[in-house]
């Protein structure tokens, strides 16, 4: 246990060194680099080297999982300090913090409890205290230039400014942005983390580095009451959803982190909008489950979600309300990407509800011929099912009719209502023409909510 609890401060030490970088300018890289060689060449065996090896290190007599992590933000540095800075410091910074800060959280938490979601806790907990950390201290460094700007995104490619008292005076108004950007940098690497190995800490940096800059790029205005209601709700809702088992891990830290995104990039609207589906729809992946799961049509892993399932249904939608924040940067119509996000999540609501609810009753028939087929068989309806669905699009489309201004209220809610049962429609369609020999269910959703959100976009803009 202790020697885990050094080796993720290692980590985060070696992390603490991307703080440095607008100071170093192009030599940002070198304490990096001088990391990875002294662990490659001069660490082989001995305490130290038991004390760091990550698992396969042992037999390969070689702390590769550390030398790759150094490199990793060797390379980050190096693409931090090329002409005109094409990857921004404060990304670069908070990216390799969230992932050392997050490794260290984690071992905190264990020596207490060995629970996942604990665990997960610490690591998120830990990845934005330290991401946050390395942000504001990148802030200071290069004198609070743009700082006052949403996010705090300190985009100036000169070396560090040493104006102290400039930044100073900045970070109240950057802290919010800050902190949003520190929580979606904790939230990315946890969720990267499920899905790879314990060694792959250098893939995480990466992945999260382009993800910041992405973020860091929008710079959205975040205020403090908008920060402090996204990651509240969002940890609670996160932390109801992993203990009622609609999700697991992965799953749950996809659904956090894509409602963290709709209310800073969206709004409450949008927020309340997307949380809809992921709270009716994973109640009802529960409802009756035990009798779901004996006709053969319950959701597999005991109901509970994982990443791609989120993803399957959520990654239209997340793509529309990242178009609407970059509404503000080129002169692009905002209504557009609202109706595809409220049009891809009716889809994604009343696809689950007629799935979930129409399993529980007998004779399905198949949607292309209308031919009585088994219960479970891809494409299979029921009138119970469908009008499940029809309720499941009515809710969302009432929801962002109030909640989302440029959905226009009355017009725009059945807009939103029709491309929902659209959507599930060809959902149904797709399971039985190409679902099982050619694409899997996963593939079936994502294109559903692709039309769903292409159909909202096309009657918003003939009717309104």
């Amino acid at each position: 246990m202790i020697r885990r609890l050094r080796r993720a401060s290692t980590f985060a030490a070696v992390a603490a060194l991307a703080v440095l970088a607008p100071t170093l300018g192009d030599a940002a890289a070198v304490p990096f680099l001088v990391v990875a060689g002294l662990a490659f060449f001069g660490v082989r065996d001995g305490e130290w080297f038991e004390t760091l090896a990550l698992p396969g290190d042992r037999e390969e007599e070689r702390l590769y999982g550390l030398v790759s992590f150094a490199l990793a933000g060797a390379g980050l540095a190096l693409f931090a300090s090329l002409p005109r800075a094409p990857l921004p410091h404060e990304a670069f910074a908070a990216a390799t913090l969230a992932v050392g800060g997050g490794r260290l959280g984690r071992e905190v938490v264990s020596r207490r409890s060995e629970n996942e979601f604990p665990l997960v806790a610490g690591y998120v907990v830990g990845g934005t205290a330290a991401s946050l950390a390395g942000l504001v201290g990148v802030l200071l460094q290069t004198g609070g230039a743009n700082a006052a700007d949403g996010a705090g995104a300190v985009v100036d490619a000169a070396p560090a400014v040493s104006d102290a008292g400039t930044a100073a005076a900045a970070l109240p108004d950057a802290l919010p942005g800050l902190v949003f950007l520190a929580a979606v940098a904790a939230l990315t690497a946890a969720l990267v983390r499920s899905l790879v190995f314990s060694r792959d800490a250098h893939i995480t940096a990466v992945l999260v580095a382009f993800a910041v800059w992405g973020f860091v790029a929008l710079d959205p205005t975040v205020t403090v009451p908008l920060v402090a209601f996204g990651l509240g709700v969002t940890a609670a809702l996160g932390y109801v959803s992993f203990a009622l088992g609609t999700a697991s891990v992965p799953g749950m830290l996809t659904g956090v982190l894509s409602a963290l995104l709709a209310v800073v990039l969206g709004g409450v609207g949008w927020f309340l909008t997307l949380m809809s589906f992921y709270a009716v729809g994973g109640l009802a992946s529960k409802y009756r489950f035990d009798e779901k799961a004996a006709r053969g049509v319950a959701q597999e892993n005991e109901g509970a979600r994982g990443t791609g399932n989120v993803l399957a249904n959520s990654a239209v939608a997340l793509v529309a309300v990242v178009g609407y924040a970059a509404t503000g940067h080129v002169d692009v119509p905002a209504a557009p990407f609202a109706f595809a996000f409220a049009g891809a999540t009716a889809t994604a609501m009343a696809d689950t509800l007629s799935s979930e609810i129409g399993g529980l009753y007998d004779r399905p028939r198949l949607i292309t011929t209308l031919q009585p087929v088994e219960p479970g068989t891809d494409g299979a309806v029921t009138w119970q099912g469908e009008v499940a669905g029809l309720a499941g699009g009515l809710v969302v489309g009432g929801l962002a009719a109030v909640g989302m201004p440029v959905v226009d209220p009355a017009v725009g809610g059945g807009i939103v209502v029709v491309a929902g049962v659209a959507g599930m429609t060809v959902d149904s369609v797709l399971g039985a023409l190409i679902e099982g020999e050619l694409v899997g269910n996963q593939a079936v959703n994502f294109l559903a909510t692709l039309v769903g959100a292409i159909v909202a976009v096309a009657l918003g803009v003939v009717l309104l």
